[in-house]
């Protein structure tokens, strides 16, 4: 077995390999390019990110820059995603985001591990761990979420949270190690008078 089918299997294997950076390096061709871009250049963010990325679904965006490991060749991203500045994803493993997550300044997605013995870290070895973020996630600011991770559906991370563990949908979680705060209760809510009363208090 190659080091490369290692590492699409999620085994242990070679970062160090040949034709695993050969690859690499071909999938962050175009990530220079889009860091260059301003927010009047859409439809070539649009094509860069559509040649990038596994998948990118409908009116999504990131804005420059952002920085993977793999260009986004293993990011697979749902409907109206938007991620602001400074994303970095280490898409060594497979990450996956769905429909209308918001993801704020500066987060880091990591899917990377390394051996917890010193002699196989020196030899370049490497395992990788998917990430799974749901359905309308808000992610805060210069958060991080560790590999293997699952965020369920309609949650909220907070800003500078260390998610080293699932965490449930229809919650507020934050801090390090990232925890349930709270349940997000919907049952009963009438929208139109929820977002009347957020306006008149600004």
């Amino acid at each position: 077995m190659t080091e490369l089918e290692k590492m699409e299997k999620g085994l242990i294997y070679d970062c160090t390999d040949s034709e695993v950076l050969n690859l690499q390096t071909q999938c962050v061709s175009n990530m220079s390019e889009y860091n260059t871009l301003g927010l009047n250049q859409q439809e070539r963010m649009a094509q860069l990110l559509s040649e990038m990325f596994a998948r990118v679904g409908k009116d999504t965006c990131i804005l420059p820059p952002f920085y993977a490991n793999w260009g986004g060749a293993h990011v697979h991203l749902g409907e109206r995603v938007f991620a602001n500045y400074n994303l970095t994803l280490v898409d060594d493993g497979n990450i996956y985001i769905g429909d209308y997550t918001m993801i704020g300044p500066n987060v880091t997605i990591a899917t990377a591990s390394h051996p917890i013995l010193p002699n196989a870290r020196m030899k370049g070895l490497q395992y990788n761990v998917d990430v799974h973020i749901g359905n309308n996630v808000w992610i805060g600011s210069n958060a991080v979420i560790l590999p293997g991770v699952h965020i369920g559906d309609n949650t909220v991370i907070g800003a500078g949270s260390v998610v080293t563990r699932d965490i449930p949908s229809n919650v507020i979680a934050v801090g390090n190690p990232c925890k349930v705060l709270r349940i997000i209760d919907t049952e009963g809510i009438d929208y139109d008078n929820y977002m009347a009363h957020t306006q008149q208090e600004k």
